[in-house]
């Protein structure tokens, strides 16, 4: 029933929008062309498997799943999602001639802000339906070095993406902003970024914003990806909990696989 009712909140902030663009693209077709090649890590080659530069086996798609976070580990009111937040096409489906800041939206967008997976993919979904919050939690058996490389592209971000605008396929213009989220000591390695998204369709239409928390933490040759948001504030600590959450229960699922082997 909450995650219902969420769904209704959404709805009626972007009805005002959405019923103007009724006939508008689907979602596969982005506004944008795809990154480039030169944009993206290098892809894995074949015959290499994630894991064997640092020695360790690489990640099952059994340990991928059951290293995931779940409801219980938020707690109330975190439930499953039943599908995909109604903001995400109407607020992250957007365009701008900033070519850095285009692949950071589109990268939101298609939640590849690692690209292709080089191994085992593990993803689940929640709803916070009081705030009008979803968070989409991602396990990947990576390579270190592919991991690192999207940290330090996520670590210019502030600087060269700080303020920029865009245009939305249903709400009209934005106005973006990204800071670093200032994350604790995760992992190995991490990266986090807030970014809110504003906008005003019309004079006549109260401005609608999207807090946006999203991170990324290296556990050895592993990655968790986290993006987490609501429609006006996140729900406080959000992030933090369920990274602490997620990246023991990884190593726990590691440590587990090396008494096993």
């Amino acid at each position: 029933m909450r995650v219902t009712a969420s769904g209704l909140v959404v709805a009626g902030l972007l009805a005002a929008v959405t019923a103007c663009t009724a006939a508008g693209p689907p979602k596969a077709d982005a506004p944008a062309a795809a990154p480039t090649a030169a944009e993206r890590p290098a892809p894995a080659s074949p015959a290499a498997s994630p894991g064997t530069g640092t020695g360790t086996p690489a990640l099952t798609p059994e340990q991928a799943q059951a290293a995931l976070i779940g409801e219980s580990d938020l707690g109330v009111p975190w439930t499953a999602a039943e599908g995909t937040a109604t903001w995400h096409d109407g607020l992250l489906k957007a365009a701008t001639g900033q070519p850095g800041c285009q692949r950071l939206l589109e990268a939101l967008y298609t939640d590849e802000l690692l690209g292709a997976p080089a191994g085992p993919q593990a993803v689940t979904a929640l709803d916070d339906g009081d705030d009008a919050a979803q968070l989409r939690y991602q396990v990947d058996a990576s390579r270190s070095a592919d991991v690192d490389r999207t940290l330090a592209w996520l670590r210019t971000l502030p600087s060269i993406c700080g303020q920029f605008t865009a245009q939305t396929t249903a709400a009209g213009t934005e106005a973006v902003r990204v800071t670093d989220a200032g994350l604790r000591d995760f992992g190995d390695a991490r990266q986090g970024l807030r970014i809110t998204l504003t906008a005003q369709p019309s004079a006549a239409d109260d401005p609608t914003t999207l807090t946006l928390d999203v991170a990324v933490v290296r556990v050895g040759d592993d990655a968790i990806v986290l993006t987490a948001g609501a429609l006006g504030t996140l729900p406080d600590d959000t992030t933090g909990q369920a990274l602490d959450t997620g990246v023991q229960r990884l190593a726990q699922v590691r440590e587990q696989g090396r008494a096993q082997a």
